[in-house]
């Protein structure tokens, strides 16, 4: 039994494949970013599915993409973890670009592949090898056009009192907006990246409005900038992504690329089903 992962910071989709490419089963659990997790709360997301709980010692491989896990730090100790837990597996960690990649980009094409979803990230791949010109340093400082940067805006809009008024009232009825809760949220509970994100909906939600429009492209402007642009051939490949942003924020990006001179390649909302053929082509 081999087990794909594809783990964002919110959730994790899993999936159980046999030899042949079979589905065994499909689940989902809380996100499992290193960066943020502990062992033991990586451990708890895990022994709260049943399917995984008893998946322990049947897989012989375990294919984790994931948020947090790009740096040898990162992998090594979330293949510690998993070592542990499915005793049996042969354990292959990498950052979940690689997901992106493998699912977006057809075998030995060059392209430069981006995630747009509670978080962000770009890099190149060569055909063979990825490359990265960025180094993240996390949600609080990077992330462009990421859904918690999203999230995080439109909270600053709202308190600084910038957001038009009708679409304050409909932001009111749709989040709890009381500052006690939302610092909590902030400073005391896991995963505060997770939580910025979830306003985002709200962008998309209203994203035909003006006030919306603005901060879809003051994002999408600073991401090619900042992301995109590092890489001196960036107008002469494909430029694929992966993520929820990307996915119903499409047509913005496409103007965007237009401004740019940019070729926007594939769209996809998750990587997970790609990589069910990816791992039985390559078994």
């Amino acid at each position: 039994m081999k087990l794909i992962v594809d783990s964002g910071s919110t959730k994790a989709d899993w999936i159980a494949i046999d030899d042949h490419g079979k589905i065994l089963f499909t689940t989902q659990t809380l996100g499992l970013n290193p960066e943020i997790l502990e062992g033991d709360q990586i451990i708890a997301r895990l022994e709260d599915r049943f399917d995984i709980q008893q998946s322990k010692k049947e897989a012989t491989h375990l294919f984790f993409y994931g948020a947090g896990c790009g740096t040898d730090r990162m992998k090594i100790s979330l293949t510690a973890v998993f070592q542990d837990y499915f005793p049996n597996a042969k354990i292959v960690v990498e950052e979940d670009t690689y997901a992106a990649v493998y699912a977006t980009t057809p075998k030995d094409e060059k392209a430069i592949v981006c995630i747009l979803g509670t978080g962000s990230n770009c890099s190149y791949f060569d055909g063979k090898e990825l490359h990265q010109k960025v180094q993240s340093l996390g949600y609080i400082v990077m992330d462009d056009a990421s859904g918690n940067v999203f999230g995080k805006e439109l909270i600053r809009k709202y308190y600084f009192n910038k957001m038009p008024k009708d679409l304050a009232v409909e932001f009111e009825k749709e989040f709890n907006v009381e500052p006690d809760f939302i610092k909590n949220k902030l400073y005391k509970e896991e995963n505060p990246n997770a939580y910025l994100a979830t306003f985002a909906k709200f962008l998309i939600q209203h994203k035909e409005t003006e006030f919306c429009q603005k901060i879809i492209r003051k994002g999408m402007k600073s991401f090619v900038k900042n992301y995109i642009q590092q890489y001196d051939n960036c107008k002469e490949v494909p430029v694929h992504f992966i993520g929820s942003i990307a996915y119903y924020l499409k047509d913005e990006l496409q103007r965007t690329f237009d401004k740019y001179d940019l070729q926007l390649g594939n769209v996809l909302r998750r990587p997970i089903d790609g990589l069910i053929s990816y791992h039985v082509a390559n078994k």
